[in-house]
């Protein structure tokens, strides 16, 4: 975690040497992402808050414009955009694409507009927040829960009084090139179709002329760990971004119940 007045930058890690020069560094045992950010929420004493994950990087210019809206326009949350940074091995391309650039609106406004368009990214460390609001509101991430971001964002979103929508890349979300045995392959393959042959119940739920049903239906799929067994056997990002999309729906429509 970054120390500063203005800005606390919370970034889990798990080998430190390379922060120490920078960081100031908060040893517990790893008990997961959740639990390690929340470790620096309870430290952090900066006006403003950030996520960053490990393995990713920001622009040298990340945070700045950001700082300077949220204080001038007094905002809650103001969000950003990020790029997918493959390492060379094919061009880097911003994730929204077609997001517009926005005033000061209502969290709660500016995530159904996301949601009709069928591509909104839950990840926290797409957004900066201001720490008194997060305080405000209680919230923690829930420990060894996949899904954290999903729940943290949809809350803070839809809480948010004021938030505004820059366009500006801040993060860049390093895609890692990974190698599979062909046994791991095979599996791979075998999940990837289970998971989209079980996604095609939500292309049924949404042809239900009962929308009440329908949506009463998501939610009880959500409770009974359905969502979470396909979140672990998903083997790419669309399949996540689908996944993450039902879980927010469910969320929507019937809460935390």
């Amino acid at each position: 975690m970054q120390a500063g007045s203005t800005l606390s930058l919370i970034v889990p890690v798990y080998n430190v040497a390379p922060y120490l020069p920078r960081m100031r560094v908060i040893r517990q045992e790893n008990s997961g992402l959740s639990a390690a950010r929340n470790t620096g929420l309870d430290a952090a004493h900066g006006k403003y808050l950030a996520f960053v994950d490990s393995d990713d990087f920001v622009s040298p210019d990340a945070y700045a414009e950001a700082l300077r809206l949220a204080d001038d326009e007094q905002l809650d949350m103001v969000l950003l955009n990020a790029n997918c940074h493959f390492e060379g091995r094919e061009k880097d391309y911003a994730i929204y694409t077609d997001a517009q650039v926005t005033g000061v609106v209502p969290g709660s406004e500016w995530l159904p507009q996301r949601q009709r368009t069928g591509r909104f990214l839950h990840m926290v460390w797409m957004h900066l927040y201001r720490r008194d609001f997060i305080e405000s509101q209680g919230y923690r991430f829930v420990p060894r829960l996949i899904h954290e971001d999903v729940i943290w964002t949809t809350r803070a979103l839809l809480a948010a009084p004021r938030v505004r929508y820059t366009g500006h890349v801040a993060v860049h979300y390093r895609i890692l090139l990974r190698s599979f045995s062909p046994e791991q392959s095979q599996r791979r393959l075998l999940d990837e179709h289970l998971v989209d042959g079980a996604l095609s119940v939500f292309h049924k739920l949404a042809k239900m002329p009962d929308r009440q049903a329908a949506a009463a239906t998501l939610c009880r799929l959500r409770r009974q760990g359905f969502l979470r067994l396909l979140w672990r056997h998903a083997r790419d990002n669309a399949q996540h971004r689908r996944i993450a999309r039902h879980w927010l729906r469910s969320w929507l429509a019937g809460g935390n119940k």
